[in-house]
C-alpha cells in the first residue's frame, strides 16, 4: 500500500491539523487489510494527530457508471461531480448534492444530507471489499450509518427522471445562512424537535471564541477557523457547548462532526 503526505491545515475543510503520512487504498485487497480511519476529503472531520493510522481512497475509486437505471459511483468521487452528472442526465433525487461538500464515501458514513434529503434516500447498495450489502441491511438514520467497513462504491436508483431545478434552488437558499469561514460543517446534530444552533446561541456561545476557533456569528452550530485555529481549541469549544447546553437546557448535544 503506497503512502502520501497530507498537510491537514490545507487539506481539511476546517483548515486545521498536522502534516501526516497516510495510506492510499488502491484496490479491494488494500481495503480488506487496512485497519484504521478513512478520511475521505476531510470535510466533516477534526484531525487531532493522535491517530496516525489514516488512509484515503485512490483515484481508482473516483468514477460514475450508468447501467440498467442504476448508478455505480466510486466512493472517492465528490458529491459535486455526482450532482453535475445527475443534472446533465436529468435524474431526480440528487438535487440536494449541489453545494454539499464531501466524497460519496464520507457522505455514506454519516448519511449526509439537508433536511429530509439524504444520501441513503436513493441508495440501493454499498460495495465493500467482501462484496455488496443492500441498503436495508445497513443500520442508518439521521446523520449516521453503521457501514462496518470501508465503502468502495455506492449503487443508486437512477430510474426516476426529472431533475428538479426548483428543489435545487430551495435547498441552495437553505444554505445561505452558513458561514464562509473554514469549518467542518454542522458541529452537532439537531436534537429531536429542536435546533443545535439555537441551543448554542441560548447558552450564550454564539460567536464565542477560544484562540482562533469560534462558534460562528452567522450560525452558532458552525465551529469555524478564524485564522490559525488549533484542534485543542476546537475540542475545548465542543466540550464547553455540550456542558453549557446540558446545564441550561437539559439537552445532550450529539456530535455531527467526527473527531479523529
Amino acid at each position: 500500500m503506497r503512502k502520501k503526505t497530507i498537510d491537514f491545515s490545507k487539506y481539511a475543510s476546517i483548515k486545521l491539523g498536522p502534516t501526516l503520512e497516510v495510506s492510499v487504498i488502491e484496490n479491494e485487497n488494500d481495503a480488506a487489510s487496512f485497519d484504521g480511519a478513512i478520511i475521505g476529503g476531510a470535510y466533516n472531520l477534526i484531525i487531532t494527530g493522535k491517530n496516525r493510522n489514516l488512509a484515503v481512497l485512490g483515484e481508482e475509486f473516483d468514477y460514475v457508471r450508468s447501467e440498467n437505471e442504476k448508478l455505480y459511483v466510486g466512493a472517492a468521487m465528490s458529491g459535486g461531480r455526482l450532482f453535475s452528472f445527475a443534472k446533465k442526465n436529468d435524474l431526480a433525487g440528487f438535487e440536494f448534492l449541489g453545494g454539499l461538500p464531501g466524497t460519496i464515501g464520507g457522505m455514506l458514513s454519516m448519511n449526509a444530507g439537508l433536511k429530509s434529503h439524504e444520501i441513503f434516500n436513493n441508495l440501493l447498495a454499498v460495495k465493500f471489499a467482501n462484496g455488496y450489502k443492500q441498503k436495508e441491511d445497513i443500520e442508518h438514520g439521521y446523520r449516521f450509518a453503521h457501514l462496518g467497513s470501508i465503502a468502495l462504491e455506492a449503487v443508486f436508483d437512477a430510474s426516476k427522471k426529472g431533475f428538479d431545478e426548483a428543489l435545487f434552488e430551495e435547498l441552495k437558499n437553505a444554505r445561505k445562512n452558513q458561514p464562509k469561514n473554514p469549518s467542518a460543517g454542522s458541529c452537532f446534530k439537531n436534537p429531536p424537535g429542536d435546533f443545535a444552533g439555537k441551543l448554542i446561541e441560548e447558552a450564550g456561545l454564539k460567536g464565542y471564541r477560544i484562540g482562533d476557533m469560534a462558534f460562528s456569528e452567522v450560525h452558532a452550530n458552525f465551529l469555524v477557523n478564524l485564522g490559525n485555529g488549533k484542534a485543542e481549541d476546537a475540542l475545548a469549544l465542543i466540550e464547553l457547548a455540550q456542558k453549557k447546553v446540558l446545564q441550561k437546557k437539559g439537552v445532550n448535544l450529539e456530535l455531527e462532526v467526527k473527531i479523529i
